[in-house]
């Protein structure tokens, strides 16, 4: 079932009805082209590996900060014009939003934008991986808010859902679950086909004691990120992906479920955890296979 054109940011509402009201993909092509052309470039020191999206057939980069009210402010560029105007609907669509608004919005809103026709499946799927940065940089930015602002404990307690709170859908940045119901055992993996170190031990640790999942997965990415600065101590592990499927969650909005995750994982942020991406669900809200 596709996300309600209702729920999606107002910004992002305007830009859709916009390209749902010209017929003609031609049409369409030309409106994607004067948004790439009106886009302002993006200054170059921020043109980092940190920045660029993958999967893109052009060199796309995305910029994340947050503003005075804690709302998500995002710039792009891209060598490429018809990537550019891609890049501009999410920019324009999504900028100036709180970071729960942001990481609401699910994949399938491209439909909605009619422009499939217009674009080869590559430049479709470039789309959805800028769509999957923009959202993991407002979970970075949320991390980061956290470390220098008010205890995670002291979020997981508030009962006042705020523009710092965060909800995130995917493995990595958008989309369903890979997460199979499987009531009987708990199933636990690690990425790159090697062993979890001493972080990711006691993460799965840490999540298996208070949870009582009925499915974990914990996937130490870090390897991805070669290059990335570390923090002294972290042994290189620095990235995680982790998957919830615990009844713990129930009667939980999907934001207090991040906050306890947190919660529970705040030493390991504060002493080199740099990037956490979680997917956490209840029994039920797992898909049937």
């Amino acid at each position: 079932m596709k996300q309600p054109i209702e729920e999606l940011p107002p910004k992002l509402q305007e830009i859709i009805k916009l390209f749902q009201a010209v017929q003609e993909s031609k049409a369409k092509y030309e409106q994607l082209l004067f948004y790439g052309r009106n886009l302002k470039p993006l200054e170059t020191q921020y043109k980092t590996i940190e920045n660029k999206v993958q999967g893109c057939v052009s060199q796309v980069w995305v910029r994340a900060y947050l503003d005075s009210d804690k709302n998500v402010i995002f710039e792009a560029d891209s060598d490429s014009v018809l990537t550019k105007g891609l890049a501009a609907l999410l920019v324009q669509g999504l900028s100036g939003r709180p970071v729960e608004e942001i990481l609401r919005v699910s994949p399938d809103f491209a439909v909605l934008l009619g422009l499939q026709q217009s674009l080869t499946p590559s430049r479709n799927n470039g789309f959805l991986n800028m769509l999957k940065l923009m959202q993991k940089k407002a979970l970075q930015l949320y991390v980061e808010s956290e470390k220098g602002g008010n205890s995670i404990n002291d979020l997981a307690e508030d009962n006042q859902v705020g523009n710092s709170d965060l909800r995130l859908k995917n493995d990595g940045g958008i989309g369903k679950s890979n997460v199979k119901e499987s009531p009987s055992a708990l199933e636990s993996s690690v990425g790159n086909g090697s062993e979890l170190g001493n972080r990711g031990t006691r993460i799965k640790e840490r999540l298996e004691k208070e949870l009582r999942p009925i499915e974990l997965e914990v996937e130490d990415i870090s390897y991805q990120h070669a290059g990335h600065a570390g923090v002294k101590g972290s042994n290189g592990e620095t990235h995680f992906n982790v998957k919830v499927v615990s009844e713990e969650f129930e009667g939980k909005s999907l934001v207090k479920r991040h906050r306890f995750i947190y919660s529970l994982l705040q030493d390991e942020l504060q002493n080199g955890l740099h990037a956490l991406s979680i997917v956490a669900k209840t029994p039920s809200e797992v898909d049937p296979q």
